[in-house]
């Protein structure tokens, strides 16, 4: 369990750049003027924005420019080009300690890719992060030392905190009016984090000082070392009860100690994920015949519907998880991990609803770099 504050903290959200803000659909015929990239002091409202969020299981890419929307009368975020890819960086660490040659070589192709994009924008401001993989590797620095001296990119490990922050200012946008609290996670491939959010509602919705940090909780398990933990993807149908009762055994104190079930009954609570388990649990749900991020990205649905969706993963054999088009070969082999991961936050917090994000720690790391250039 982290400790809790002394007192509560500010979540790190700009004011008057992206509170309400929405995440806009890539833009066509993006400028190829390949000017590399831009020092940071550079930086002007307007330009673009990078960020670069490389995971246990996933290299995440995203570059964005501010816009402002008439019709929400907010800033937002238009997507200019982006890029995801399943590299499993984090393969084998729980049991060695150390990062795996052919992990590192899959993430240094899906890097070179990353720089490649990169390359081609003149980007103004930008930060890219490691995380749980790389703070647990005793071979990290000199992976990411390798990566700097190929590529020409500096990765900064993150912590756990700082982690679980910027998925949540990356999906913060996503909150309602009435929200009073919010449990915000997001299930990793290393690690699952969480944030209980307390909302002021005497403060404006563009305020930095709207969100305040009750507490936060980083489990050291994710869809791949969990799996991993119980034998391997073969086994994890076999293990689901455990894996369950292993996390919701780890979710109590969250649960003790701020008394989030008890709140659930008598106000406003937001249940609300930034997890790639949980995107692809409400694509399931709505039985769309290929993942389609515009129709998930902010979608509110039963957790009664979620569980729906497990039972149908669950029902189907390996080879049909791997041919389904919004799961794939790549997902396929740590989505069940994922689930009971969801089943055992859905036992322990006992919500009707969840809002499902596409989006955080890139979109996160984004919006706290546009507050650099245009602060409170």
């Amino acid at each position: 369990m982290t400790p809790k504050p002394d007192a509560p903290l500010l979540i790190a959200e700009p004011a008057a750049t992206l509170a309400g803000a929405e995440i806009l659909p890539p833009e066509t015929g993006a400028d190829a003027g390949g000017r590399g990239l831009v020092p940071v002091g550079s930086a002007q409202p307007g330009e673009l924005y990078a960020a670069l969020d490389l995971g246990t299981n996933n290299c995440r890419l995203l570059i964005a420019r501010p816009s402002f929307s008439q019709h929400t009368q907010h800033k937002t975020l238009k997507v200019v080009d982006s890029y995801s890819r399943i590299v499993r960086l984090g393969e084998g660490v729980s049991e060695s300690g150390r990062l795996g040659e052919e992990a590192m070589r899959r993430t240094i192709k899906a890097l070179a890719t990353c720089k490649q994009k990169l390359n081609r924008y003149g980007i103004a401001k930008y930060r890219f992060v490691a995380t749980e993989a790389c703070r647990r590797a005793s071979n990290a620095e000199r992976f990411l030392t390798r990566v700097r001296n190929e590529l020409g990119l500096a990765i900064d490990i993150i912590s756990n905190e700082e982690e679980a922050r910027l998925a949540f200012l990356g999906c913060s946008s996503l909150l309602q009016r009435d929200t009073r609290h919010a449990l915000a996670f997001d299930i990793g491939g290393g690690s699952t984090e969480f944030m209980w959010v307390k909302i002021d509602p005497e403060q404006p919705l563009n305020s930095h000082k709207r969100h305040l940090i009750q507490d936060w909780m980083s489990l050291p398990y994710g869809v791949m070392n969990m799996s991993e933990q119980f034998g391997g993807p073969a086994f994890t149908e076999m293990y689901f009860e455990e894996i369950v009762a292993k996390i919701s055994g780890l979710l109590a104190p969250l649960e003790r100690d701020n008394q989030i079930a008890a709140r659930i009954w008598k106000e406003n609570v937001q249940m609300l994920s930034t997890s790639g388990t949980v995107t692809t649990l409400a694509a399931i749900h709505l039985n769309l015949p290929h993942y389609d991020r515009s129709k998930i990205d902010g979608i509110k649905l039963s957790i009664s519907d979620i569980r729906g969706a497990t039972q149908t993963l669950m029902r189907m054999s390996p080879a049909e998880r791997a041919a389904h088009p919004c799961i794939g070969s790549a997902r396929t082999d740590f989505i069940l991990s994922g689930c009971a991961i969801f089943e055992a936050i859905a036992r322990t917090f006992p919500i009707d609803k969840i809002t499902i994000a596409d989006r955080g720690v890139r979109e996160g790391i984004i919006v706290s770099l546009m507050r650099e250039v245009a602060p409170v």
